[in-house]
């Protein structure tokens, strides 16, 4: 299990068009990936998880990702956070 602490940049937080590219992109891999926010675990391959949750920006949030695939994961999540979504 890998996890990284992370604040969301992207001016409209994960709206639509961002949690839709974030899913697509956790899909290919086999290891659990969770956002932690307010004391709650959503899946992050789930769109209808995400979108409920109201991660706006400024957010800070938990990734976690668990399984054979974990550090890519990771990896590609943190960068899509970080880039804002390429917002």
């Amino acid at each position: 299990m890998v996890s990284k602490q992370l604040t969301i940049v992207n001016a409209q937080g994960f709206h639509m068009r961002p949690a839709q590219m974030f899913t697509a992109a956790m899909a290919k891999y086999s290891s659990d990936v969770i956002i932690k926010f307010n004391g709650n675990d959503v899946n992050g391959k789930s769109l209808l998880n995400i979108i409920p949750a109201c991660i706006k920006c400024g957010s800070n949030i938990e990734l976690v990702c668990n399984g054979v695939d974990e550090n890519e994961a990771l990896a590609e999540a943190v960068a899509m956070i970080e880039n804002g979504f390429g917002e």
